[in-house]
């Protein structure tokens, strides 16, 4: 379980992790995430629209308060999305957005970072004037 791949930046990402994608019931998520922490898991993925991002905050704050596991352990992926976020188009990825967006979701999971951060189902388009 702790296989990583080294990215370009120098640092080390989980070859394998635990997608929580249709994962909002609180008591499921939460047995999930600490039977896969405790088999080895270090790659969490998420995103606003999952509507779990706060169940993963409390989990890992548990597991970081009781010594289990420190910050630097854990590889967590999550996505900017804008029509969950905001009602806006998919299209709407002004920097602002992203910004608000992304407090928003560090608040959710109670960190200061995020490893990944992604825009979820990037939509190309082009503006004529």
């Amino acid at each position: 379980m702790n296989e990583t791949i080294k990215l370009s930046s120098g640092g080390s990402m989980p070859i394998l992790g635990l997608g929580t994608w249709l994962s909002s019931n609180e008591d499921e998520l939460t047995a999930a995430l600490k039977t896969a922490l405790d088999s080895g898991y270090r790659l969490i993925d998420t995103a606003f629209i999952y509507h779990n991002e706060a169940v993963i905050g409390k989990v890992l704050q548990e597991y970081f308060k009781s010594g289990k596991l420190k910050r630097a352990d854990i590889f967590i992926t999550t996505k900017f999305d804008t029509l969950a976020k905001f009602q806006l188009p998919f299209t709407a990825h002004a920097p602002e957005d992203v910004e608000k967006c992304f407090n928003m979701q560090l608040e959710a999971l109670q960190l200061d970072y995020v490893d990944l951060y992604l825009i979820h189902c990037p939509v190309p388009v082009q503006v004529y004037l």
